[in-house]
């Protein structure tokens, strides 16, 4: 079993290390010249720019990076991957793509903006009555409407860095108390976690929030150490709001492109009783958030 086992393991590898070649070369052979400041020369057989043109762009040894195109079984550094990155022009999916190749934990990027466009809160708002809320795989909340705002309880009070809907549930009663049954939920919500930690375990602002989890919450410590893992869905929801008591609602992940991880969540009534509750939930946040009248 071991040796079936390790001999799995030289075949990813072997693998990536064909798709790393690859994807080096396409990148580099869609640059020319004039694009990193280089003469076009003569007699330019090679499409695109040469190797030791990005190695000497890159600041990286010929035979090095030439090893790296290869497809040897070499182990890059963060470092140089960043500056190969760089030379070869990648944008930030591709940059990540090039470190999962390589085997090598990215470094933090900011594909998870802090706030959203003017655009998205639009249209958020366009979704009112419907609570609605935008967040990175991390759980941060970025955006959201009144109606979700108020479902909640007001987020307002809460400091930016503490809105994380994970954050909340294990450590904020008030947050908890809205949430019918989230003790029941509350596994699901960890395994998604631990889903989408997967892809950025070694980013700091990861690494600190579950150290903050698992530090202020001992029930989320406990299923943290279960390991179970599990992607997002769509479900059902019920919440107990201060002003029009039980609403139950169905909720609607949308990414917000096939490589994002930053999605837009949806919750639409569930029943008749609680459109007739949203409907008044959201004509109570409205009036709260009215300028007052002169």
């Amino acid at each position: 079993m071991g040796e079936l086992l390790g001999t799995g393991t030289r075949d990813t590898a072997a693998v990536r290390r064909r798709e790393l070649s690859d994807f080096l070369r396409t990148r580099r052979e869609r640059l020319v010249p004039a694009q990193v400041g280089l003469p076009p020369g003569r007699r330019r057989r090679t499409p695109g720019l040469r190797r030791e043109e990005v190695a000497q762009l890159a600041g990286v040894g010929v035979t090095w990076y030439t090893w790296l195109e290869q497809g040897r079984d070499i182990q890059p550094s963060g470092q140089v991957l960043e500056a190969v990155s760089r030379t070869l022009r990648l944008d930030p999916h591709e940059r990540a793509h090039l470190y999962r190749l390589a085997n090598v934990p990215a470094p933090e990027v900011t594909k998870d903006c802090a706030a959203v466009s003017p655009e998205i809160q639009l249209m958020l708002t366009q979704l009112e009555p419907f609570p609605a809320c935008v967040k990175n795989a991390r759980t941060d909340l970025l955006a959201y409407n009144r109606t979700y705002d108020r479902m909640l309880g007001g987020l307002s009070a809460i400091p930016v860095e503490q809105r994380n809907t994970t954050l909340l549930l294990f450590t904020d009663p008030s947050f908890q108390a809205r949430i019918v049954g989230w003790e029941e939920k509350a596994p699901m919500v960890v395994a998604q976690f631990r889903a989408a930690m997967a892809r950025h375990v070694a980013e700091p602002a990861w690494k600190q929030l579950l150290r903050t989890l698992r530090h202020q919450s001992p029930l989320f410590a406990d299923l943290w150490d279960r390991h179970d893992v599990r992607e997002p869905e769509n479900l059902t929801k019920e919440y107990l709001t201060d002003d029009v008591g039980l609403v139950r609602l169905r909720y609607t992940n949308l990414w917000f492109g096939p490589r994002s991880e930053t999605l837009l969540t949806m919750y639409t009534p569930a029943d008749p009783e609680s459109a007739v509750r949203l409907e008044r939930l959201y004509e109570i946040a409205v009036d709260a958030t009215a300028p007052p009248q002169t």
